[in-house]
């Protein structure tokens, strides 16, 4: 088939060409834009998946449905070696600059630009003598800049949201990475968040993470169990992964055999990347129309190598050589979470001797606790890729 009309997509948060499965979680953001207008009370959300489910892409399409609804909107990506202070400021910086134009009161955008000036400013790795954000207003003395991140965050949300009450709208922060906000800080957005779902301001949180990230939040702040709305996105099921692959190709022409679909089902295993992934090469190696199961079965192979080097082995490779025995022998017990007192045990070691690959491990975002005392691979597939290499 012509590559140039490949219609397939496999990247880093990158939308496919059909958004397949997801309808559901798309209504329920609808309900929440809508209820948050209205100012009817409504929690923030917090999406969890591993890696490869389309966390990202769904954070992004709901930020572009916040944008439809005249909304403002900003997004970060968390890291653990950084506070979120100038993040969340550059964000808000940006949903209130979508605001701006229809505002009917310049001072009150321009007081609210002085709160953002004195909250970055705080920042104490903020550049000397810059301007923060390249904000050309005074910063305003008094609000959001005591130096305290949970009471800062607090009164500058609350100032975000008094602004888009003015235009009967609501602001959306978007996180993604959650789980890599520093535990200070995590409570610090925790706290901010209660505040605000008591005062009813027009401002949600919509955060994507590792399947551990309600626990971090737990851990922060015991309320954040009732503040949030969990989502869990996990793998397709077999009808939407079957959508995934013929939307795009029928809108090209083209048609798939059923014994293809069933082949590269067996194949992505309704994981959303894989499914690009495998869909991308067997579309490149199909010769005529329809794509049949001998398509796939010479595309499996290249499509495998692809993700051998890009997804899996990219993620290999950041970890120490202490790390990869760590996963090596948690590979070796199978594919579901295992106590990590077993992986000790398959390494003839005493489990306090090993907890530090396994904790670096989790700060890298490659294993995560599913609950006390268990691991887990966060890529889906991992074990079986580390299976099949050479010790």
């Amino acid at each position: 088939m012509d590559p140039v009309r490949n219609p397939y997509a496999p990247g880093a948060g990158q939308r496919p060409p059909e958004l397949a499965g997801r309808d559901r979680e798309i209504s329920q953001f609808k309900v929440v834009l809508e209820r948050v207008a209205r100012g009817r009370p409504e929690r923030s959300i917090v999406l969890t998946g591993l890696r490869g489910v389309g966390k990202t892409v769904l954070l992004n399409s709901f930020r572009s449905m916040a944008i439809q609804q005249l909304w403002g909107t900003g997004k970060i990506e968390a890291r653990p070696d950084q506070s979120i202070r100038r993040p969340a400021a550059s964000a808000l910086h940006m949903a209130v600059r979508e605001l701006a134009p229809r505002h009917r009161a310049p001072d009150r955008i321009e007081h609210f630009l002085g709160v953002l000036k004195a909250f970055a400013a705080r920042d104490p790795h903020a550049p000397k003598g810059s301007s923060p954000l390249g904000i050309d207003v005074p910063a305003v003395r008094g609000r959001a800049d005591s130096g305290d991140l949970e009471t800062d965050l607090t009164e500058l949300l609350a100032d975000a949201a008094s602004v888009a009450t003015d235009l009967g709208v609501g602001i959306a922060l978007f996180v993604d990475e959650m789980q890599d906000i520093p535990a200070g800080d995590v409570s610090a957005l925790c706290a901010a968040c209660h505040e605000l779902s008591q005062t009813g301001g027009p401002l949600i949180v919509v955060g994507a993470g590792l399947p551990h990230l309600p626990s971090v939040l737990s851990a922060s702040k015991s309320y954040s169990e009732r503040l949030f709305s969990y989502v869990r996105i996990d793998r397709l099921d077999r009808e939407a992964a079957d959508l995934a692959l013929i939307a795009p190709a029928r809108r090209e022409g083209v048609e798939f055999k059923p014994a293809a679909l069933d082949a590269l089902y067996q194949a992505a295993d309704g994981y959303p990347y894989f499914v690009q992934a495998y869909g991308k090469v067997t579309w490149d190696v199909a010769a005529e129309n329809p794509v049949t199961a001998g398509d796939v079965a010479v595309a499996a192979p290249e499509a495998e190598s692809e993700l051998a080097v890009g997804f899996f082995g990219s993620r290999y490779e950041r970890a120490t050589p202490a790390e990869r025995e760590y996963m090596r022998a948690m590979a070796a017990l199978g594919d579901d979470p295992v106590p990590t007192a077993r992986v000790a045990d398959e390494l003839s070691r005493k489990p306090s001797s090993v907890s530090p690959a396994r904790d670096a491990l989790i700060k890298k975002g490659l294993i995560y606790s599913s609950e006390r005392g268990l691991i887990a691979f966060t890529v889906p597939h991992f074990g079986r890729f580390l299976r099949s290499q050479p010790a």
